[in-house]
């Protein structure tokens, strides 16, 4: 009732003018009830918790329960609860889940329902607002809310079993006939020591056994890292597949980098250029090579976030992100376009001393036709058209 007090005040006029006593209990009942109810609605949505509960990482497939509870900390009944929590379109058919129901003193209600991960994405789910007020409707509604909470899920990720990559992909250790790095994990003899040698380098064992010092000599490699640089262009796959085809390229990048963190155990990064909806604009995303498992975590937590963008140079990203690669390392490139400026730009970090490798996803006939200049140039191209083409990259 949003004119309750003018009537109020409209009865107490006539009971003063009528002097009759019947409407003056009236007038003061109304009151007490009216002052009653604000009091009783003031503490009780002072007093309301809330509180949501779920995992907040999922790969799509996933199903996710979410609990929300909601608990009365005061001594007086809630006549009526309102919930509403809002759920991502992408996570759930319906655009919110909505709960009504009495809530008595130091009472909690639980509730669950369930976020189907059909889509990777960062996504937020609530924020949940909960509505109540007096039973007679004397007062407007209160309302309480509960601030939303971050849930992404990560790209598709195919098992590199089932991918059949050549030995000369980007996962392997590549030998070096000339000492331009040095793995320490693989010893190969030792000599006598000369000055100027690192202590580190001194073995010990087969010091104490010859009876003099000697040091560790380790296999010549090329760098093992790879830096997975991931195209987010659109304009730089075919007009007609160019949703699918960048979701097609981030299943790709997810795949490879898992592979070779926990399968071959090596050094993997990612660079691209995309549309961040946590900063709501375009970022460059840069993560460094390294073998730490976290760093899988830290690679598909950016490709989980990363949406398509239009005007964006790769080049630019290409350019700029390998600047502090070591030499030998390899550049993974995903792209539908490997003509023109990229062509160009990925000569260049040929000639640099990068190993050079392109995956294509979905190209145009125009990019096939290009395959013969990257041979020649000796990079190595592979063309995806669908997830069961990731298994044809031998």
């Amino acid at each position: 009732m949003k004119k309750f007090i003018p009537f109020l005040l409209a009865l107490f006029v006539v009971a003063a003018i009528l002097r009759i006593d019947f409407y003056f209990t009236i007038v003061y009942l109304f009151f007490g009830v009216y002052a009653l109810s604000r009091v009783w609605s003031q503490r009780t949505i002072s007093g309301l918790r809330m509180e949501r509960q779920f995992i907040s990482r999922a790969f799509p497939g996933d199903q996710v329960d979410v609990t929300v509870r909601v608990q009365n900390r005061t001594w007086l009944p809630m006549p009526w609860v309102e919930l509403q929590e809002s759920v991502p379109v992408a996570l759930r058919y319906a655009p919110s889940y909505t709960q009504v129901f009495p809530l008595g003193p130091h009472g909690t209600r639980k509730f669950t329902y369930t976020l189907d991960c059909r889509q990777r994405g960062y996504y937020s789910v609530g924020p949940m607002i909960i509505h109540t007020g007096d039973l007679l409707g004397m007062l407007p509604e209160r309302h309480a809310q509960h601030a939303a909470t971050p849930f992404v899920v990560y790209p598709r990720i195919v098992a590199i079993e089932h991918l059949g990559l050549p030995t000369r992909a980007p996962q392997a250790a590549l030998p070096a006939p000339q000492p331009l790095f040095e793995d320490p994990t693989r010893v190969t003899r030792v000599r006598d020591y000369d000055r100027g040698d690192s202590p580190r380098r001194i073995h010990w064992t087969a010091s104490a056994r010859m009876g003099r010092l000697l040091v560790k000599q380790y296999q010549p490699a090329v760098a093992r890292e790879t830096l997975i640089c991931l195209d987010m262009n659109m304009e730089d796959y075919g007009h007609r597949q160019r949703s699918t085809a960048t979701e097609l390229a981030i299943v790709v990048a997810a795949s490879v980098a898992n592979h070779i963190v926990t399968r071959e155990k090596l050094p993997v990064g990612l660079a691209t250029r995309a549309h961040d909806p946590l900063a709501e604009h375009a970022v460059d995303f840069f993560i460094p090579p390294s073998a730490e498992r976290s760093q899988l975590m830290g690679v598909l937590e950016v490709l989980a976030r990363a949406q398509a963008l239009t005007g964006a140079s790769f080049d630019d990203v290409l350019r700029r992100d390998t600047m502090s690669l070591s030499w030998g390392a390899t550049v993974l490139v995903i792209t539908g376009s490997h003509t023109g400026g990229t062509m160009d730009t990925l000569a260049y970090l040929k000639r640099r001393g990068y190993a050079v490798t392109i995956i294509l996803v979905q190209p145009s006939p125009m990019d096939v036709d290009q395959d013969s200049l990257a041979a020649h140039a000796g990079m190595a191209v592979y063309r995806v058209w669908n997830v069961a083409d990731l298994e044809t990259l031998a």
